[in-house]
């Protein structure tokens, strides 16, 4: 039998959820259920190209939230901190989104290219390094 180091032992699991977690449960399963037929509307009636003011910032401040969660689960990680699962997961979900929004803004454009590039190369690697961190010490 293989030995497990502790801090990638399964804990029990508490069984349902209790107190206001019920309610909260339907509000965000409602929430993401109401969402479906939005995008519908959206899809059908969002311009193609649209103009943007504060680009930049909009960028630079994505990227200071990835460089901190990024530098936050390497940081809670190396000190076996118990918050890490959520900085990693977090920082997971960032980094999808930064592929997906990287490679459609950049469709049909010279930037394409390197836009999926990063995405398979490095984006996308890391998200699954931080799920997988996040899985394995939430578990």
């Amino acid at each position: 039998m293989a030995v497990i180091a502790p801090q990638f032992q399964a804990r029990p699991r508490s069984g349902g959820v209790r107190g206001r977690a019920p309610r909260l449960a339907a509000v965000l399963t409602g929430a993401g259920l109401a969402l479906l037929p939005w995008m519908v509307v959206l899809a059908r009636t969002l311009p193609r190209t649209a103009e943007v003011s504060n680009w930049s910032t909009a960028w630079v401040g994505f990227d200071a939230l990835l460089a901190a969660g990024l530098t936050g689960t390497g940081l809670l990680l190396r000190k076996g901190d118990p918050r890490v699962p959520a900085v990693a997961g977090a920082t997971a979900a960032l980094l999808v989104a930064d592929a997906w929004l990287d490679v459609a803004t950049s469709a049909g454009t010279t930037g394409q290219g390197a836009a999926v590039l990063m995405a398979l190369a490095a984006e996308l690697p890391l998200a699954v390094a931080c799920a997988v961190v996040a899985a394995r010490r939430t578990a």
